[in-house]
């Protein structure tokens, strides 16, 4: 048995859209089981997500912190944002965050790995990109505002990030999965066997 995802898509009878927020919506689809019986599935509509593990050549990774309302807690993460424009390359969206949220660039770029979230309430798809060779983006830094005007930043080795996941200090996905993947390639066939950073991303198909 190979284990691996596959795509499939079950009947639905009929769906509608209670709810269309600024970002994302509200579904309510009736599906149809296997026994043949109908069921209700609600579900957050979402464009998709980039994140960025950046690390610097002393081996520490970029993170912000950020106050997250949904949970009520200040969160360590890592550059992250949505898919602004349907069809958007992931690679371009990742360097936007970067320059954005960190003021910084990256020369060499990796897919770390892909996720869903939250599969059993929310579409979400987020492609998580290493980002090394770093420096200093240039011009003006981007002007933020919101939850994004009170960012703190840091860079932190990887060990001491690995230590605060499996302790439970640091809960932020797409850290905790960008952080134990890198520790992981390292262990396994190294940085340079990522996937290329404009990899065929099928949760979230795209253009070069």
């Amino acid at each position: 048995m190979t284990i691996k995802d596959t795509p499939e898509a079950w009947e639905i009878r009929a769906t509608e859209t209670p709810f269309v927020g600024n970002k994302t919506s509200v579904r309510t689809d009736e599906v149809v089981m296997p026994d043949g019986s109908v069921v209700k599935r609600d579900y957050q509509v979402h464009p998709g997500s980039v994140a960025v593990v950046a690390l610097d050549g002393e081996d520490r990774v970029l993170l912000i912190k950020q106050y997250r309302h949904p949970v009520r807690q200040k969160l360590w993460e890592i550059p992250a944002g949505l898919l602004d424009v349907p069809g958007e390359n992931p690679l371009h969206a990742a360097q936007r965050e970067l320059y954005e949220e960190a003021h910084v660039k990256a020369e060499e770029w990796r897919v770390l790995t892909d996720v869903y979230t939250t599969a059993g309430g929310c579409d979400e798809a987020v492609r998580i990109f290493l980002a090394r060779d770093l420096s200093e983006a240039e011009g003006e830094r981007f002007e933020v505002e919101d939850e994004e005007a009170d960012m703190e930043h840091a860079r932190v080795p990887v060990d001491e990030l690995v230590r605060g996941v499996l302790a439970g200090e640091l809960h932020n996905n797409c850290l905790v999965v960008g952080v134990l993947s890198l520790v992981a390639a390292r262990a396994g066939d190294g940085l340079d066997a990522l996937r290329p950073a404009e990899a065929p991303w099928p949760a979230r198909p795209f253009e070069s």
